[in-house]
């Protein structure tokens, strides 16, 4: 979040308009004051399994925020739907993979189990299948065999940082054309 929102500043190709996060303690939520952006957090907790109406009040927070596109970072929650159907076409998402390799959670772990050479990320369209939107682009990093999850997780995350900046600033200018980085 703190990459895209430092970008979309530095270089104004958009206006970060909204912070919200459904976990009241997340540290994002001070770095984007910090950066002079507005918070809001939805507790998917006091909703209980009631997801719609969690995901109801995100939707209700993002048009007043008169929010054009959504960014996920590090958002866990599965979107329904009928969430992603109000928003289609307009969310984006991170996700430390190579997709459509390894959806879903455990993806440094997985890819050091199946002895690949190399892992990455991913930015995509959301869709209502998980991880299986359109792919705007990816980032590739070696993977060496001293590795452990968490040391393949930090060379990821560094290409994440860079990478969807980069493909939202394409994304917003019309280009939803793949956009392939190596290290």
């Amino acid at each position: 979040m703190v990459s895209l929102v430092t970008a979309m500043q530095t270089d104004g190709y958009a206006l970060p308009a909204l912070v919200l996060s459904n976990v009241p303690t997340a540290g994002g939520l001070e770095k984007a004051k910090a950066l002079g952006v507005t918070t809001a957090v939805v507790d998917h907790l006091s909703f209980g399994s009631d997801k719609a109406a969690f995901e109801s009040a995100m939707h209700k927070e993002l048009l007043r925020g008169e929010i054009d596109l959504v960014c996920l970072a590090g958002f866990m929650r599965v979107l329904s739907a009928n969430f992603v159907a109000k928003w289609e076409g307009r969310i984006l998402n991170i996700h430390p993979s190579l997709l459509p390799k390894y959806k879903g959670l455990d993806t440094h772990a997985r890819a050091l189990r199946a002895k690949d050479t190399e892992a990455g990320c991913s930015v995509h369209v959301v869709t209502p299948d998980l991880d299986a939107g359109p792919i705007l682009g990816r980032a590739r990093v070696p993977i060496y065999a001293q590795d452990t999850a968490d040391m393949l997780a930090a060379r990821v995350l560094k290409q994440e940082h860079l990478l969807y900046p980069q493909v939202l600033q394409r994304f917003l200018r019309g280009n939803d054309t793949l956009l392939e980085l190596a290290t």
